[in-house]
């Protein structure tokens, strides 16, 4: 089997809220929530899976209510979102308003075409103004 364009992904990582990053990936960010756990069921993580509702990846945030994981970002986790326009000052309005954190990007490069907000877990979201191919 090839990988190819039309190849599903997922990113996984941890979460110590899923409600607070559901207000920030769904409220703030504008996607979808595409499945979450409902209740916690025994041995089994909490889950809330966010994404464009059509699209060919998603985001899983997970937390193991019996051990959980302390997410541990570094200023090179990023979750980069190449919008192909300049960057919305609403957009950033809403991260902010939902949980987010305003920083400047540890590599200049993401300063100079977007903008670099942090989640309530502590990791990255850039929204860069460049196009995918760019």
């Amino acid at each position: 089997m090839m990988i190819n364009a039309q190849t599903r992904v997922r990113v996984a990582r941890p979460s110590r809220d899923l409600a607070a990053a559901e207000r920030f990936y769904v409220d703030g960010l504008g996607l979808d929530v595409l499945w979450r756990s409902t209740e916690p069921e025994p041995g089994k993580h909490e889950l809330l899976m966010v994404g464009p509702a059509d699209g060919s990846w998603h985001f899983e945030l997970t937390r193991d209510p019996r051990n959980p994981l302390e997410p541990a970002p570094t200023v090179d986790d990023l979750f980069v979102v190449y919008l192909g326009a300049p960057v919305e000052d609403a957009q950033v309005e809403r991260l902010l308003a939902a949980g987010g954190t305003r920083v400047s990007a540890h590599n200049p490069y993401w300063d100079e075409w977007g903008v670099t907000v942090v989640d309530p877990d502590g990791y990255q979201l850039v929204l860069c103004s460049r196009d995918w191919g760019r």
